[in-house]
């Protein structure tokens, strides 16, 4: 019984970082967008609903298109979106055209949240999509561990495949990601300009095309997460509300602008989630309460810590 049990609580907690890892990368973008413009992008789900449409349409009209070149063309399209969006939208709060930019750009990016949703309803329609399986697994028994097409076991404990697929190119997208910002003359721009903006602009890093390129990346990342996971969940227009809300908890729970926090708090919701589920008595209400047990988890950490897990006083 205590086998079982702790097999059980395993296989929870496997799941949980899976689906950790790409909420982490989801809300890695939507940080990289808050430290460079100061602004909480309410638009970022939307991109994470059409990267995963965009993989959706292109495996429907091209059966034999490999997977990962569907996602890197969920990523290209999601970021030009981002920079034509930044650049029309919200480049005239950059600019000090605006009176009040704070107000204007939650006005602005709730607008473009309900565009692009309403856009999409009326191209794809209300009814649910799903991608099978990028990849089968190959199969192979070593005792310890078994993989067969759908499915990998280790020690007992059966994991998706598509989640594990999905996990995996999230982990290559962060891993990336992370030597951009640390590691290339841009991504170190684009750290300078989040920390000081006017010392910044001394030294020949242009404001304007950084924020440009931060909306990009932050929208980009945000439609790569939608396209890996498609193949989890059933996709809609509306999906990209749920992702938003789920960004934004995690950015404040790791602390607004650190991407360290992100990371983290990805890592937490995804596991508190997947254990509240999971332990939950009630099966048929484990999946409604499903977004409050990482709400619960928000609430507290903010009582204890109110900037956030890696957050600094201002």
């Amino acid at each position: 019984m205590v086998d079982i049990t702790a097999q059980y609580l395993t296989n929870l907690l496997m799941n949980g970082l899976l689906i950790g890892v790409i909420y982490a990368l989801m809300a890695l973008g939507l940080t990289l967008i808050f430290s460079v413009l100061g602004i909480v992008s309410f638009a970022h789900g939307e991109f994470y609903m059409i990267g995963g449409y965009v993989v959706y349409f292109l495996l429907q009209a091209y059966t034999q298109l490999d997977p990962l070149i569907a996602i890197l063309v969920a990523g290209f399209t999601t970021f030009i979106l981002g920079i034509i969006c930044e650049r029309l939208l919200l480049q005239p709060m950059a600019k000090g055209q605006v009176e009040r930019p704070g107000e204007y750009a939650i006005l602005m990016t709730f607008g473009l949240a309900f565009f692009l949703q309403h856009v999409m309803v009326s191209i794809v329609g209300p009814f649910p999509k799903k991608v099978p399986r990028f990849y089968d697994l190959l199969e192979v028994d070593w005792g310890w561990l078994t993989t067969r097409s759908s499915t990998l076991t280790i020690g007992g404990i059966p994991l998706s495949a598509s989640r594990l697929i999905a996990a995996a190119i999230a982990l290559i997208l962060l891993a990336a990601m992370l030597y951009f910002m640390n590691r290339t003359w841009t991504g170190r721009g684009l750290q300078a300009v989040s920390q000081d903006r006017q010392a910044a602009a001394t030294v020949g890093i242009n404001p304007l095309n950084m924020n440009s390129l931060a909306f990009a990346l932050g929208t980009m990342l945000a439609g790569m997460s939608g396209a890996a996971l498609v193949t989890v969940f059933a996709w809609v227009p509306w999906v990209g509300a749920t992702a938003s809300a789920k960004s934004f908890v995690i950015i404040v729970l790791g602390g607004m602008g650190s991407i360290p926090g992100a990371l983290l708090g990805g890592l937490i919701i995804g596991v508190v989630e997947a254990l509240g589920t999971g332990l939950l008595p009630d099966p048929t209400r484990a999946l409604a309460y499903k977004d409050a047990f990482g709400l619960a988890i928000f609430a507290l950490v903010l009582l204890l810590k109110p900037t956030g897990l890696f957050g600094r006083e201002l």
